[in-house]
């Protein structure tokens, strides 16, 4: 009895050390490699590029006051639409002192010499009437009355002008008034009722009432890099994405690219600029950041694979197609045509129905997969 199990034992164990053996030798023998397969597809190639930048109005325009004072009323607010020689705002006038001085001292003087110029051609005017003196005399008096008479309303008029920054003859062509140049929308009023302005001249550009442009003509202004700037000419279409505006995307059409680059971030940067094509229900605020895709070459329903698939040896590329036996590759040189940075067209070396070496299979993961599904 002793004998067996003793034999038994000895089986036991050499059955454990065997199992061992033959666990540690097939855990480190090696397993084949297992790659993922793709069939081409047929499908649309775009070859774009993206400029970055923003919309803006085509023309927009900064209305300033004619006149130096204090804005006295304000007519507008941001958003709302005008039209040309609309009024937007009324200036009320600080009539400097000394200015203010000169043209009271004329004044005075023109009616004292107004008074006297009377009194000499009604005199004059008596004379004549009686014919004790001659035309010549009676006519060099009624000028100089007529001059000093004109010579109050121009020293009135000055007066009112100072003070009030418009005369009784001509209130309707006041410089306190400001008027819009032309018609669109107010985008911006950086002033309020009280504010001081200053007027527009030679030697100051004036303190701006309000923005205005038109919203209907947009454009989008950005740059493109010295890389990708041979490959555009104006009339392409573009394609705007605005980060904004989610969820719509607007045409447009490349009408300008600087013929001078400027250096940015040590790159050459050429500005671009492109009319948007508004339809009837879209609308744009002004200085929405935006990309422009430029197409640069186009084609549909062509064949494609990713462009990680393919192997290159030079100016050669090729693909690993699967033989008759799953998991065996032969190398296949193929002809490529435009790239998305996706897919790329193949021309030839490949047909519809062949499937293509992909990435590499990893077994953790496989495992994983086959657990869930």
């Amino acid at each position: 009895m002793k004998k067996i199990l003793r034999i038994l034992g000895i089986v036991i164990l050499v059955g454990i050390f065997g199992g061992t053996i033959y666990f540690l030798y097939t855990k480190s023998k090696k397993q084949p490699d297992l790659f993922e397969t793709k069939t081409p597809l047929v499908d649309n190639v775009i070859k774009k590029t993206v400029a970055t930048g923003s919309v803006v109005p085509r023309q927009e325009i900064e209305i300033k006051p004619q006149v130096s004072g204090i804005i006295d009323e304000l007519y507008i607010e941001a958003g709302d639409i005008i039209h040309k020689d609309q009024v937007i705002a009324k200036i009320k006038i600080i009539p400097d002192m000394v200015n203010l001085n000169s043209a009271e001292t004329r004044l005075n003087r023109a009616k004292i010499n107004f008074e006297d110029a009377k009194i000499d051609f009604d005199r004059q005017q008596k004379l004549f009437d009686k014919n004790v003196i001659s035309y010549e005399e009676y006519k060099n008096a009624k000028v100089a009355y007529d001059s000093s008479k004109e010579e109050v309303s121009a020293a009135e008029n000055n007066l009112e002008l100072i003070k009030n920054g418009v005369t009784k003859k001509a209130q309707t062509a006041t410089n306190t008034l400001v008027r819009s140049t032309i018609e669109g929308m107010i985008l911006d009023v950086p002033i309020k009722v009280g504010n001081s302005v200053i007027q527009s001249n030679t030697f100051n550009d004036g303190t701006t009432i309000a923005s205005v442009a038109d919203m209907k003509d947009i454009i989008f202004q950005g740059k493109v890099d010295e890389t990708e700037v041979g490959k555009i000419v104006v009339g392409m279409p573009i394609e705007l994405e605005i980060g904004a505006i989610e969820k719509e995307k607007f045409d447009a059409e490349l009408e300008y690219i600087a013929p001078k680059g400027k250096e940015e971030n040590g790159a050459i940067q050429f500005e671009i600029k492109a009319k948007v094509n508004l339809r009837a229900n879209q609308f744009i605020r002004a200085g929405y950041s935006a990309n422009a895709n430029i197409v640069l070459d186009r084609k549909d329903s062509v064949l494609v694979v990713p462009e990680g698939y393919l192997k290159f040896e030079g100016d050669t590329a090729f693909v690993e197609v699967e033989t008759a036996v799953p998991q065996v590759f032969e190398k296949r040189k193929v002809q490529t045509g435009i790239s998305d940075g996706i897919n790329i067209e193949i021309v030839s070396g490949l047909k519809k129905d062949e499937k293509i070496k992909g990435d590499k299979i990893d077994p953790k993961k496989q495992k994983e997969e086959d657990k869930k599904s």
